[in-house]
C-alpha cells in the first residue's frame, strides 16, 4: 500500500514535494492545503483535489504523512506543533539558534497525539548535519567547517519578504573564497560567522516604504543578518524576475583533523552539493524522510525525531536485501 501524502502549503517548496510524491513507486499525493481560497490554486496533478486549511482536521485518516512547506521565520514554529495533534509531519524548519526549542514544542505535541514529527529536514540543517555528525565521530581531534553558496536562500529571502514595506526580495549567501581555500588546504584557521560568509539581497519595496529603515531592518534581524557583512540593493520588481529568478544553491561541509601518535597525519573530510534547484532538492530530502516517518509510525515509535535520529536505510524505498547487495 502507498504512503498517502499530504502538503501544506503551495509555493517552491509545495510544488517541489508534489514532484518528488509523484516521482516516487511506493508514494501517492493524497491532498494539498492551502491558506488561500482553494480554486486559485493550480497544481501539477489533476486528479489531487486542493483543500483549504482549516479543513484539513477532516482528512486526518486519508493522509499517513503531511508535508509543511512554510516558512521558518513565523509559519513553521506555529504550524508545525499544530499539525502534530493530527498527522505525522515532517517540516524544514532551518532557524539553528531555535531547533532545541522547536523541537521541545513539536515533540510534546507528537507524543501527546501518539504521532511522529521529524524537524529541520533538508540540505542544511538535514544532509549537511549528518555529515558533521559523522565527521565528528571519526575525527574527534579536529575542526568543523560549514560554507553555503553561492545561492539563494529560501529562509532568508523569506525573513525579508516579512518586513513592512518588502514587496519581493531574494537573498543570496556567498562564501569567502579565501576562507574556502584555507579550510580545504588543512590550514585549520580560526574564522568568525564575518569571516566565512557575506549576504547580499535584492529587495523590491512596496510603494512609499522607508528604504534607509527597511535597510536597518534586514542588516540587525538576529539569526539571519545580524552577525554577517550584509549588502542591500533595492531593485525594480522587472528586475528581481529578470535576473534573481534561480533558484540555485549549494555548500561545502569540512572536517579538518589529525591522527596519530604526535597528531602528524591530517585529513580533511569534505561533502558537497551544487543544486540547480535549491527547494527540488530540499523537497526530495523531506520526501525520503516522509517514508522513514510512516515506517517510525507503523514501529510503534512516537515523538519528534531530526535526520540524526533516523537510521539511513529507512529512506530508500529499496529492502534491506537490495541495499547490502548493492549499495553497500
Amino acid at each position: 500500500m502507498k504512503t498517502r501524502i499530504g502538503i501544506m502549503g503551495y509555493g517552491n517548496l509545495g510544488r517541489g514535494v508534489e514532484i518528488a510524491v509523484n516521482a516516487a513507486p511506493d508514494m501517492e499525493l493524497a491532498a494539498v492545503f492551502t491558506r488561500r481560497a482553494p480554486e486559485t490554486v493550480k497544481i501539477l496533478s489533476p486528479d489531487v483535489p486542493v483543500v483549504h486549511a482549516d479543513d484539513a482536521a477532516n482528512w486526518t485518516d486519508k493522509i499517513d504523512v503531511l508535508i509543511l512547506c512554510g516558512g521558518s521565520a513565523t509559519d513553521l514554529p506555529t504550524q508545525t506543533p499544530e499539525y502534530a495533534k493530527l498527522f505525522n509531519v515532517i517540516d524544514s524548519f532551518d532557524t539553528h539558534a531555535r531547533i532545541p526549542e522547536h523541537f521541545a514544542n513539536v515533540d510534546a505535541a507528537a507524543k501527546e497525539a501518539g504521532k511522529i514529527g521529524i524537524i529541520s529536514v533538508g540540505w542544511d540543517p538535514g544532509m549537511f548535519s549528518l555529515n558533521r555528525v559523522y565527521a565528528n565521530a571519526i575525527l574527534p581531534d579536529g575542526n568543523d567547517y560549514t560554507f553555503w553558496g553561492k545561492g539563494i536562500s529560501q529562509g532568508h529571502s523569506d525573513a525579508i519578504r516579512r518586513i513592512k514595506g518588502v514587496k519581493n526580495a531574494k537573498q543570496y549567501t556567498i562564501p569567502v573564497e579565501s576562507a574556502l581555500e584555507a579550510v580545504r588546504a588543512g590550514e585549520n584557521p580560526e574564522l568568525t560567522t564575518r569571516q566565512k560568509h557575506t549576504r547580499e539581497c535584492f529587495v523590491v519595496l512596496e510603494e512609499g516604504a522607508d528604504a534607509a529603515w527597511v535597510e536597518n531592518e534586514i542588516k540587525t534581524m538576529p539569526n539571519y543578518f545580524a552577525d554577517y557583512d550584509t549588502t542591500v540593493h533595492f531593485i525594480s520588481e522587472e528586475e528581481l524576475l529578470r535576473d534573481h529568478a534561480g533558484m540555485a544553491h549549494g555548500g561545502f561541509v569540512f572536517r579538518s583533523g589529525c591522527t596519530g601518535v604526535n597528531k602528524e597525519h591530517k585529513h580533511v573530510i569534505e561533502y558537497s552539493l551544487k543544486l540547480d534547484s535549491n527547494p527540488e532538492f530540499t523537497t526530495s530530502v523531506l520526501v525520503a524522510y516522509a517514508r522513514a516517518a510512516k515506517r517510525l509510525y507503523d514501529e510503534g515509535q512516537r515523538g519528534c525525531k531530526t535526520v540524526l535520529d533516523i537510521a539511513p536505510a529507512y529512506l530508500s524505498d529499496k529492502s534491506g536485501e537490495e541495499l547490502r547487495a548493492h549499495l553497500l
